[in-house]
Parts: C-alpha cells; sequence; structure tokens
C-alpha cells in the first residue's frame, strides 16, 4: 500500500499547492488564491483551510514583515492524513505601493500592499524552491495586477513537470542554499555544540530577524547531520492546532493504540513477535519486512495528549543506560536473532538500507529511510518538531504537553523572553547560545578533541576565504568537505558507543554527554538494531590524541573568546597594548612603568585561565539580564 502510494505521489509530483497569502486591512492575514484549491469543491479564491492548517497565512506572510520590503520563509504543517507526511512550505514575501497598481482593487486601502506567494511540497526542496519562487513572485508584482493568476499556475505546472525523477537524485538538490562555510565562518567553534545540542535532543530556539536568516542558520545545522535534510524531516510536523487538542476518537476506533508506536526497548526486541508488530509482521511479504500495510506502520498524524505521552515517557529509563549489559545478560545468547534482520524478521528499528534501493525500506518506529550506517538518526519523531519558522499564534506549543522538544526558529521577541520553555536560545545575530541550566552547560562541554576538530573546521574555512571556495566549488574547506567531517564525527562517535569497552573511547566526546545522550529516543531506536556499514568505521574521537601545550593554548584562545571575563581581559590587554606603544613615543622613560603595567595584566590573565576548564556555551547576560521589561 506504501509503495503504491509513493509511486502515486511521484506521479503527481512533489508540489501540493501554489498559494497567495495577503494582509486585509479588517480581516488580517488570509488566503487569497491556492491552485488547486486547499479546500475540496471550494474555488480558487477561497480563504478557507484544513483545520490542520489554520496557521498557514501567519506562517507564509511573517510576524513584523512589513518592516522589509521582501524576505523568505520556509515553515512545515502538519500532515492531512495518516498516509501523509509533513509538508513543506517555502513562501516569497514582498510590499508594494498600493499606488503603483495598475488594477486597484476596492479592498486595497492601505498604503503598501503585502503578499506572500508560497510553495506547499511534499519534498523537502527548500532552496531550488526559493530560487524558483523568488522569480515567479517578482514577476507577479511586476504585472501590478494581483488578479493575473496565470503565472501561478504555470508555475505549479512546471515545478511538477521538472522536479521529479532522476531530476531529484543526490543531496545538493535538498542541500541547495545551505552554506555551512557560512554558518561557520559566523558561529566558529559553537556549531559544534550546536550539533550535540540537537543529538540531545533539547528545546532549542533559534532567533534573529528577518526570517531568511533565521531559516537559513537553522536549517544549515540540520544539513550537518548525514541523511536528515533529505529523509529525517517526514515526522517533524506532527502537532495539533491549538483549538483541536483534544482526545481523538478515531484513533481508538481504529485500533492505533499507543503500543503500537512504542519506542521499543533492547530487551523488548526478543518479544516483538508477539507485541507491537505483530500486526504489522502478519501483513507483510515475506522479504519486505518493512513494506506493509500503512495502517501499521505510520504513527497518527494528530495524536492525543495522552497517547503522545505514552509514546515516550514510558521508555525504560533503565535499558539503555549501560548499552554493554545485553551481551553479558542471560538472554544475550537470543539477541544476535533478535537483532537479526533477514527477511521474514519483523524489525521494530530502522531497517538496514538495501544496497541500490536507498529509501524503500521505512523502519516501524520512526518510519524513516536510513542508510547502511542507521542515518539519519530518528531525532525529529516522536513529537519532536522541526518548525524552521514559527508564528506567534504557534506560541503554545513550546509548552504543549504533546510536544517533547523542538528545534524552532522564532523572530517575534516574546519566544526569547520566556526562556523557561526552552532549554537553549541561539541568537543568530549575536552568534551566541543562551543556556540557563549549569548542568546542561556542564554537558554541552567541548572536551579537548572536540576543541582540535573545531578549531580544524575553523582554520580551513576562514584559511580558504579568499579562494576559489568563493563558488562553492572547491573541496577542503567547502560546503560538503564540512559536512563530510561532521559525517565522519557522527559515524565515529556511533561506532565508540558500540565498543564494549568504550569509557576511554567516550571520555573524548565528553562523559556527561555520552550518559544524556544514551538516554535519548534517537540513540535507543539506532542502537536496537545493526547497521553493516558500521563494521567499517574505526571508534574513537577523529582527533584523539595526548594533552599538548598547543591544547592549552587552543583552550585559553576559546575561553577567551567565549567567557564574558575572557573577553574583558583580553580587551585590557589590547588597551595595556596601546598604552605601551602610545606611552613609549611620548615618553621613552616612562617605557619601564608601561611594561611593568603589561607584566602584571599578563600575569593576571593567566593566573585566571592557567587551568584548562572546559568550553561552555553562554549561560547569558551577567549579571543583569540583556532583556529589559
Amino acid at each position: 500500500v506504501e509503495m503504491e502510494s509513493q509511486g502515486r505521489d511521484e506521479m503527481k509530483g512533489p508540489v501540493l499547492h501554489i498559494v497567495v497569502v495577503g494582509f486585509h486591512h479588517k480581516k488580517g492575514c488570509q488566503v487569497e488564491f491556492s491552485y488547486p484549491p486547499l479546500m475540496p469543491n471550494e474555488g480558487h479564491d477561497s480563504s478557507l483551510l484544513p483545520e490542520e492548517w489554520k496557521y498557514l497565512p501567519f506562517l507564509a506572510l511573517p510576524d513584523g514583515a512589513h518592516n522589509y520590503q521582501e524576505d523568505t520563509v520556509y515553515f512545515h504543517l502538519p500532515p492531512l492524513s495518516v498516509d501523509m507526511k509533513c509538508v513543506y512550505g517555502v513562501s516569497c514575501y514582498r510590499q508594494i505601493e498600493a499606488k503603483a497598481l495598475k488594477v486597484r482593487q476596492a479592498d486595497v486601502t492601505r498604503e503598501t500592499v503585502q503578499k506572500s506567494v508560497c510553495v506547499l511540497s511534499r519534498v523537502p526542496l527548500y532552496g531550488l524552491l526559493q530560487a524558483k519562487l523568488q522569480l515567479i513572485t517578482h514577476a507577479y508584482f511586476e504585472e501590478k495586477d494581483f488578479s493575473q493568476i496565470s503565472i501561478l499556475k504555470e508555475l505549479y505546472e512546471h515545478m511538477n513537470g521538472s522536479l521529479r525523477g532522476s531530476a531529484l537524485e543526490g543531496s545538493q538538490v535538498y542541500l541547495a542554499g545551505l552554506s555551512p562555510r557560512d554558518l561557520i565562518l559566523h558561529f566558529q567553534h559553537k556549531v559544534l555544540i550546536l550539533f550535540k545540542l540537537i543529538l540531545l535532543e533539547k528545546k532549542v530556539l533559534f532567533y534573529v530577524s528577518p526570517v531568511n536568516r533565521l531559516v537559513g542558520a537553522l536549517m544549515t545545522v540540520l544539513s550537518l547531520f548525514p541523511g536528515m535534510i533529505e529523509h529525517g524531516l517526514v515526522d517533524s510536523s506532527h502537532y495539533k492546532p491549538k483549538s483541536s487538542v483534544s482526545d481523538d476518537p478515531s484513533l481508538v476506533e481504529s485500533g492505533l493504540g499507543a503500543e503500537e508506536f512504542v519506542s521499543v526497548s533492547v530487551t523488548d526486541i526478543a518479544h516483538a513477535n508477539m507485541e507491537a508488530t505483530q500486526p504489522a509482521a502478519e501483513s507483510l511479504p515475506s522479504g519486505n519486512s518493512t513494506q506493509g500495510d500503512s495502517n501499521h506502520l505510520k504513527p497518527p498524524s494528530r495524536t492525543s495528549p495522552e497517547s503522545s505521552e505514552s509514546d515516550w515517557e514510558t521508555l525504560d529509563p533503565s535499558v539503555l543506560e549501560e548499552p554493554k549489559e545485553p551481551a553479558a545478560d542471560s538472554s544475550g545468547s537470543d539477541m544476535p536473532d533478535a537483532f537479526d534482520s533477514k527477511p521474514g524478521t519483523p524489525i521494530t528499528v530502522q531497517p538496514l538500507g538495501v544496497s541500490g534501493q536507498a529509501g524503500v525500506i521505512q523502519g516501524l518506529v520512526s518510519g524513516l529511510e536510513e542508510d547502511q550506517y542507521g542515518l539519519p538518526l530518528p531525532i525529529f519523531t516522536k513529537g519532536y518538531l522541526c518548525l524552521p519558522y514559527m508564528a506567534l499564534q504557534q506560541h503554545h506549543l513550546l509548552s504543549d504537553v504533546t510536544v517533547r522538544g523542538f528545534v524552532a526558529g522564532a523572530t517575534n521577541i516574546l519566544f526569547r523572553q520566556q526562556r523557561h520553555l526552552s532549554d537553549a536560545i541561539v541568537e543568530v545575530e549575536e552568534a551566541r547560545i543562551q543556556i540557563q541550566d549549569p548542568e546542561l552547560r556542564k554537558i554541552l562541554s567541548l572536551t579537548t578533541a572536540d576543541l582540535r576538530f573545531a578549531d580544524y573546521l575553523v582554520k580551513h574555512v576562514t584559511e580558504n576565504r579568499d579562494d576559489v571556495f568563493l563558488d562553492g566549488t572547491g573541496w577542503e574547506g567547502g560546503d560538503e568537505w564540512i559536512r563530510a567531517q561532521f559525517t565522519l564525527y557522527l559515524h565515529s562517535l556511533l561506532s565508540s558507543a558500540l565498543q564494549q569497552d568504550n569509557e576511554r573511547l567516550l571520555a573524548d566526546y565528553g562523559v556527561p554527554f555520552i550518559g544524556a545522550w544514551k538516554n535519548t529516543h534517537n540513540f535507543r531506536v539506532w542502537f536496537s538494531n545493526k547497521h553493516p556499514g558500521m563494521t567499517a568505521i574505526t571508534p574513537g574521537h577523529p582527533f584523539q590524541g595526548q594533552y599538548s601545550v598547543a591544547d592549552v593554548k587552543l583552550r585559553l584562545s576559546h575561553s577567551v573568546q567565549n567567557s564574558e571575563r575572557g573577553k574583558k581581559i583580553g580587551n585590557a590587554m589590547i588597551t595595556t597594548s596601546r598604552s605601551v606603544v602610545q606611552t613609549g613615543k611620548a615618553v621613552g622613560q616612562s617605557v619601564g612603568g608601561a611594561l611593568t603595567s603589561a607584566k602584571s595584566a599578563m600575569s593576571s590573565w593567566f593566573s585566571t585561565l592557567a587551568q584548562p576548564q572546559p568550553l561552555t556555551p553562554s549561560s547569558g547576560p551577567e549579571p543583569a539580564s540583556e532583556v529589559k521589561p
């Protein structure tokens, strides 16, 4: 059933709808045109919306858009039915003076007209759709007559005609417009902190204006995770609008209980035949153990608070605290068979990728298409949301009981002011990560090996800043090279986690971090299955090695850059240095005194930073809060 559904989708093309959203002086943001119509049996000019997509106008026409002549938004919408996945939205906003219009309609009463043209797609082609959409939006506005909608219908036909088959092969199609080089130039080593933060499935809020900077930074961070953009976001928008957060009787009637979606533990797998996978196993043909009835394989598009809670809160916290225990357990002899993913064996976790058929087989728990390494990791599943842009009307999702975490973007300051609703706030403009919880700051401290890795990336990117890499065609220091380094980092981390005697290997990643990561949903699902590609990966941190003087310098450098105290000392050093030069020029005999002052400052600096301290994200402004009432 699922394969037939995918086949029908490919025949239709990736684009679901072309939508125009405008700002009405009385009604606010509303849909003015959709092709095909968003609601069955309605016209193209109907403003009616499916309940699940009630936030569409506010996402397509972002808050504060009037401050910018144009902007671009990436957003995610929840699926409308069980057999749908995340709907990916790309919106191009523009405003034009009303007096410039050739045809001024009666409802245009303001000096400017604000509209967005957006594409709703079943495939995550952010940058590619943006490039095409910007051209069409420009042409649409140049008509100066918004009743001329033929160009939008032509856009729909063109996109669905050209974006299919071989045109969608390869990662570059999905990663277009996302530049890790720019990200590292801006965030430096903190990119690795963001990477580890998302691995821990924390509540992460990105904040900056305008929206195109926001979504660009957020999605570029996600592009560092192998396969995440291409295959890892299909379940990332399973939320319910505020007015409909209630029990869904249809879930009960259809028999889709929590037991069919609960993340299995290692000790549960041996009993999988008798539990959650039994209905699915009976409906699967031999040799295709995950291509069964989509009613059994796919989580509901709208889950009730109770079922969602049971999905992730009933995970046994003791199961994977010691991942090497199952091998020594008395039932260890049964585990190889339980992990075996031979045809006919009920698979309760990510299935193995098939050579030449990547993307055909899906896992029962996460439903993600994966490669031979078990990637992408099932991070954005089970109520962990990815919302590149959040409208103010979606604010309730930050504290929704059905949402266990999120990586979200916002431009409204109200999101940033309510810090208690997020574990980390990423202030993109200042390249700062604000974390209030001291325990989480400790967990995210970069180890010496991590600092070497981050420094390696930063040096290669900055040294090649003015080289051929500006056109994106270079390798070392280029976008694909950076992604390859993070792939190596993640492969090595996963391989190290599989070792029986792995304390020494994992220490290079940070013992507190490893302890927290092993309790996450994504690690449990990944660890619960064998992945053939991992046998070729050498365990251990890519930058493991003995501590040296160079490491002391590196840590001192990063400490100065990242602590408020370090920045003050650094500024004092610069000021003192200037004083030495100026005083020496003016009065030669005073140089000795100035040098004494400089020596004293140097001594104070090194006494402060001599002991190597772990690099931690910023805990916020000290002592006063940045956000003033």
